[in-house]
């Protein structure tokens, strides 16, 4: 099981051994055939004010594990801790009180957001069911919220159609920010938008995060924007945390394989910072018939007998405290 590097001072989110597994029914019959284990024993805590990013390519759970801490998909074991509160327990009052201090910025600035809503409904639907304001309130609110992420509160009375993708997705920030959560989800806030866009809305939320004392659970496949905005970094493959350390430390010495292909791949501007790209090979495979031992082991150029044979323990290592590794090698 994975071990927080967090203590109790300050913590606001405590993941322990999370596991989200889909069963998979086949025949006429509809038996079961197996398990799609799509998050698998992962462990993390969030500080207030903090940001960890949870990395890793498309597929490898960071989306279900956010989803699932939400209580938006049921987990099969495991415990999420927000506040002193077990979210995977909670009753309808108490995940109500929750979804006001846990809300979710998704990724699609354009599936994300009804068309058939103004402007003003997005944003404010929440302050009409959790906080039963009268229109004139939720206007006065959502103006106030709309300017302050870079909207005109003029647009109120506007579609979605009638906006860029990034002021859709400043959109979705106000919608989120709205009720002056504690904790916002970011799963992959920028990665369907231009570079040139992606800026802007990473330097908002930066913003906001000052504003507010927001605490950020920051998902994404790009490390390059997670290095920019992250203070701890989780590396996700196939269901587990394999690497996990402060920001500046995991760029500056990545020891699990994995980690280093995908830091190596990151485009760098000076040719004097270009070195040799270890990009993983293979594919993926498939989270319903996952390797024996390391699951990381058949695209490993590291691997040896021990790594297909047995999962490695989820361990402090390296020079700095806090720098936690799942591998046989490093």
């Amino acid at each position: 099981m994975n071990r927080s590097i967090d203590n109790n001072n300050g913590l606001l989110l405590n993941v322990e051994d999370l596991k989200t597994y889909f069963t998979v029914k086949k025949g006429l019959l509809r038996r079961t055939a197996g398990y799609i284990k799509a998050v698998d024993g992962v462990s993390f805590s969030i500080r207030k004010g903090q940001t960890l990013g949870l990395v890793g390519e498309s597929g490898c759970g960071k989306t279900t594990a956010a989803r699932t801490i939400i209580h938006l998909i049921p987990a099969t074991s495991g415990s999420v801790t927000f506040g002193g509160l077990d979210v995977l327990e909670a009753d309808k009052k108490q995940l109500r009180a929750i979804r006001r201090k846990i809300t979710i910025i998704f990724q699609d600035p354009y599936s994300s957001l009804n068309p058939r809503m103004t402007v003003g409904d997005i944003v404010g639907e929440a302050l009409r069911i959790h906080k039963k304001l009268g229109r004139s309130e939720v206007v006065a609110q959502v103006g106030e919220i709309l300017e302050r992420v870079g909207l005109s509160p003029e647009c109120i009375n506007r579609y979605p159609h009638e906006f860029s993708g990034g002021q859709r997705q400043r959109i979705g920030v106000a919608r989120a920010l709205v009720l002056k959560p504690e904790l916002v989800i970011c799963d992959e806030p920028v990665s369907a938008l231009d570079v040139s866009i992606q800026s802007q809305i990473l330097n908002l939320l930066k913003d906001l995060q000052d504003d507010f004392g927001l605490t950020f659970l920051f998902i994404a496949h790009d490390l390059a924007v997670v290095e920019f905005f992250c203070d701890i970094i989780a590396v996700m493959y196939l269901g587990r945390i394999v690497e996990r350390a402060d920001a500046r430390e995991l760029y500056g010495n990545p020891l699990h394989p994995y980690t280093r292909a995908l830091i190596s791949v990151i485009p760098k501007v000076s040719t004097a910072r270009r070195g040799r790209k270890t990009a993983a090979g293979g594919e993926v495979p498939s989270a319903l018939n996952p390797p024996s031992g390391c699951p990381f082991h058949p695209r490993c150029p590291l691997a040896e007998d021990i790594c297909r044979q047995r999962m490695p323990a989820f361990e402090q290592k390296g020079p700095q405290p806090g720098h936690f590794v799942a591998c046989w090698k490093c």
